[in-house]
């Protein structure tokens, strides 16, 4: 293993186009590679003792610190730990992901990348998708819409049979965040998978999610009363009765729940 590393440049090691992926990442070994250089820019760190002694490669995969005799590989405690799918298939899953701006499902990742199963593709997007969150990302502010809804937690096109599950659920409950901007858009967003609408599992997404002093947005449910006593501005829109329609009245939360 080699010494030092030149780890990648942001913005110029990446491939612009599907034939680049292809001559960058087209083998296991160019994968493999390319991990070691973003994980281990500066040379091998043992994470179990901390020794930066230049690693005994026991295999392709596995390097084994020469100090405490502990075997590891660039993947352990990454999103690609233990997968069975090569990592060919992950890179490009990756760079398909970051180049559609109109989002990714699981089944079209799976028609994509050729996956035989839809489970596979789902456990890889939600494996990216929490990869992606920022670690101490600033709250939303400014004016902001809460409100839950429901998500489907099967496929239209593709369901899965309730046949051998434990639950027939085919539906868990969310709680949406959306800035609005001003005079017209919306800005960042967060959600979050609820047990209910109840105020002691809404209440604590809207004080993670929302910073004090905000305007939150919501509708005439008694689960947001003490929003107000929390330091927030609550404005509160009754639906029912109204004669405007809630999506237009909430317009945020209901693009992102439709």
């Amino acid at each position: 293993m080699e010494t030092h590393i030149v780890a990648p440049i942001p913005g110029k090691d990446y491939p612009q186009t599907w034939n680049e992926f292809l001559d960058w990442f087209g083998t296991e070994d160019a994968c493999l590679t390319y991990l070691e250089r973003l994980r281990w820019a500066t040379g091998f760190i043992c994470p179990k003792c901390g020794s930066v002694a230049e690693a005994y490669r026991a295999s392709r995969t596995r390097l084994m610190c020469r100090d405490c005799q502990r075997q590891s590989t660039v993947t352990a405690g990454t999103i690609f730990d233990k997968t069975r799918t090569p990592l060919r298939v992950w890179m490009a899953a990756a760079w398909y992901l970051t180049n559609q701006k109109q989002g990714v499902s699981a089944l079209g990742l799976q028609h994509v990348l050729g996956l035989g199963s839809y489970q596979t593709a789902w456990t890889m997007l939600h494996r990216f998708r929490r990869a992606m969150v920022r670690p101490g990302r600033e709250q939303l502010k400014g004016q902001v819409e809460v409100d839950e809804t429901y998500l489907a937690i099967t496929d239209r096109q593709n369901p899965i049979s309730p046949v051998g599950r434990k639950s027939k659920t085919t539906k868990v409950q969310i709680v949406i965040a959306v800035e609005t901007l001003q005079p017209k858009g919306f800005g960042r967003i967060r959600l979050r998978r609820i047990a209910n609408d109840s105020a002691a599992c809404v209440i604590p997404f809207v004080q993670d999610v929302v910073e004090p002093g905000a305007q939150v947005h919501t509708d005439g449910s008694a689960t947001y009363l003490s929003l107000a006593e929390l330091g927030y501005l609550h404005q509160r829109t009754v639906m029912l009765g109204s004669d405007v329609p809630a999506h237009v009245s909430m317009a945020g939360v209901h693009r992102v729940g439709a």
